[in-house]
């Protein structure tokens, strides 16, 4: 006679194995990897862009300030649309925006058929980070969530990555800078069909799991605004002058590394398409889209070493602190000096280690519980005002001086205030009790 309990064990891919949720898990992922790289295919082909598009360096700026702009307003009302349609069908809304934004940004014929492009791209991109992190939620909450989350930065991350180091190559490859923008937009399909899959797969596991949505972190509640403690407004100004500092800057870092030191926008190779993308790997440090990627990639591999230095150690101000310090020396060599670029670079990429990770988890420390969406989106909006403004700051201060000499030293303006807002934090801080320079015991 079968035992009555191996008789109901769940078959190899029922929703409630590991396999049915990591399967979920790749296509979750795959949601955000083509608009990583649609958003910064442009900064990749910037060099091409002014030669071939005849733009300006502020016009290459503007594609980004478009995106940031439709973000600022994706944040104040994206959440409360996902909780209305629920994570299906938002994801789905939104994947769709970011591939009809990246195909139209592909067959632009003018300027402000780009900008367009950009801004519908942006409006879809931002609310799609978010649902996938209600998504997350939904299916590994009690599980494997920081694993799940921390996986899914990392592919998210590689599309940045493939957008830095490929772009220049298939424009030449191609003959022409729309092969990299297409190339954009079946990543982006690609995703969209990832999408598609995951609501397959998520409808059966709501059914058998009886699965419901978790609320979207990243609602703002002006009510809750003015309970604030210093402590949150030192970590969102230290946010805002951090990030505007690092991502307006890479819009266009391609470009002044192919302006300023002559740097090879491809790595020399024979062969056909692949080994050159291998070869253009492989020399990261010798091409221009390669080095801007060094930022990029440092986050990828010392993240999550990071991210346990800080859960053990705390010191959370002090690691903004240093963080904040690094950023200045790196901009001051690029913007004084003919030192290799690699080697500041590597400083910004410590940097771009150090402070998100001591930053982000700093607020669920200092922010009650039930105010902590508002605090989140409340510092993701306001750094959004940052990454419109300074990509913009950043190319029209090239085109009216002719060098990037002023934008640099802006960057490094950026990293200095950034520092005093550590140290007003690291001050506030110790008014409040030292709940971020120490570790909390669970």
């Amino acid at each position: 006679m079968m035992d009555s309990t191996t008789s109901m064990k769940p078959s190899f891919f029922h929703p409630s194995t590991a396999l049915y949720r990591f399967t979920i898990l790749v296509f979750v992922a795959s949601l955000s990897f083509g608009s990583y790289f649609a958003y910064d295919i442009v900064g990749a082909i910037a060099p091409t862009l002014v030669e071939k598009l005849g733009a300006s360096r502020g016009t290459v700026g503007t594609f980004y300030t478009m995106y940031s702009i439709a973000a600022i307003l994706a944040v104040l009302f994206g959440g409360m649309l996902i909780d209305h349609l629920g994570t299906r069908k938002a994801s789905l809304l939104f994947s769709t925006l970011v591939f009809l934004g990246a195909a139209l940004v592909w067959q632009a014929k003018s300027i402000p058929i780009f900008f367009l492009g950009r801004f519908i791209f942006g409006a879809g991109s931002e609310p799609l980070i978010v649902a996938q992190s209600s998504i997350l939620a939904r299916w590994f909450k009690k599980k494997e969530l920081a694993l799940s989350f921390g996986l899914t930065l990392t592919v998210s991350r590689l599309g940045t990555l493939f957008a830095f180091n490929t772009g220049e190559l298939i424009s030449s490859y191609f003959g022409t800078y729309r092969a990299a923008l297409l190339a954009a937009t079946l990543f982006c399909a690609l995703s969209l069909g990832g999408n598609i899959v995951y609501i397959i797969m998520d409808r059966r596991g709501e059914k058998t799991l009886n699965l419901r949505d978790e609320s979207v972190q990243e609602k703002i509640n002006f009510r809750d605004i003015k309970e604030f403690k210093p402590t949150f407004w030192y970590v969102t100004f230290l946010c805002l002058t951090f990030y505007s500092a690092i991502f307006p800057f890479t819009a266009l870092s391609t470009d002044l590394f192919v302006d300023k030191w002559g740097i090879a926008r491809v790595a020399e190779s024979s062969g056909g398409f692949l080994a050159r993308v291998f070869n253009n790997f492989l020399h990261m440090f010798t091409t221009a889209g390669g080095i801007s990627s060094i930022i990029i990639f440092a986050s990828m591999i010392l993240a999550p070493f990071a991210g346990q230095l800080v859960d053990k150690i705390g010191r959370r101000a002090s690691l903004m602190i240093l963080g904040s310090l690094l950023m200045i020396p790196s901009y001051l060599l690029l913007a004084l000096t003919h030192v290799y670029p690699a080697y500041p670079m590597i400083f910004l990429g410590a940097a771009f280690v150090l402070v998100p990770a001591a930053m982000w988890p700093s607020i669920p420390l200092i922010i009650r519980s039930e105010r902590v969406g508002t605090a989140f989106g409340l510092m993701t909006a306001i750094q959004n005002i940052g990454l419109a403004l300074f990509p913009l700051f950043n190319g029209l201060l090239r085109d009216w001086t002719k060098s990037y000499t002023s934008s640099m030293l802006m960057f490094a303006c950026l990293g200095g205030l950034g520092l005093l807002f550590a140290f007003l934090l690291k001050r506030a801080d110790a008014q409040e009790g030292n709940v971020l320079e120490y570790e909390r015991k669970q």
